[in-house]
């Protein structure tokens, strides 16, 4: 499993490796707090403060072999959030689907659901993954109800993971989509876009 950048396209969405030229765009829809509550920073102060998390995010892809995703929306044909696989495990054949946030006109449309179903397509049919993991903040319903949407399964909660941002005691909870069960959430995800 030999994970490495690629421009994945859908009928809503594109998603194409992070770089600087998603600056203007990602400030743009980035700076609403709301869409950070549950993430690791703050919204976006400042154009040169993305420019940074951008810079930020092309080191880790590169220290730690992960690929974080600008998505374009076709229709407007600008960026309006980021995905990324994460958590890498090329011999076990697993990997993370994370750090995803989408701007405020942009969630509960079919912009999440077509961006997971790039991601899950392109690691099961084309790297060849055995298992995708998800996971989210136990405080974050609204994500929580997205991946089982999907159909992920509930694998469990890791108590006090991490200490949020906000202070507190974070448990993660846990998902996973193994190879097996893919074709029917494969199923699933087209009856969804088709709707």
């Amino acid at each position: 499993m030999n994970a490495q950048p690629i421009t994945l396209g859908g009928e809503h969405v594109r998603l194409e490796p992070i770089g600087p030229q998603h600056a203007e765009d990602l400030f743009r829809v980035g700076t609403d707090e709301t869409i950070w509550r549950f993430l690791a920073r703050p919204a976006f102060a400042s154009l040169d403060d993305t420019q940074a998390w951008i810079r930020d995010c092309i080191a880790r892809n590169e220290r730690e072999g992960r690929i974080q995703f600008t998505v374009v929306h076709l229709a407007d044909e600008r960026a309006i959030g980021c995905t990324g696989y994460h958590d890498i495990d090329r011999s076990n054949r697993s990997l993370e689907i994370g750090m995803t946030w989408y701007g405020t006109e942009y969630q509960r449309t079919a912009v999440n659901t077509e961006c997971k179903y790039l991601l899950l397509r392109h690691a099961f049919d084309d790297l060849g993954a055995l298992r995708i993991c998800l996971k989210a903040d136990h405080r974050n319903l609204r994500s929580r109800r997205a991946i089982e949407r999907i159909g992920a399964i509930r694998e469990g909660m890791l108590r006090n993971h991490r200490i949020a941002r906000d202070g507190v005691n974070r448990h993660s909870v846990y998902y996973s989509i193994i190879d097996s069960e893919w074709p029917a959430v494969r199923v699933r995800l087209q009856a969804i876009l088709t709707k």
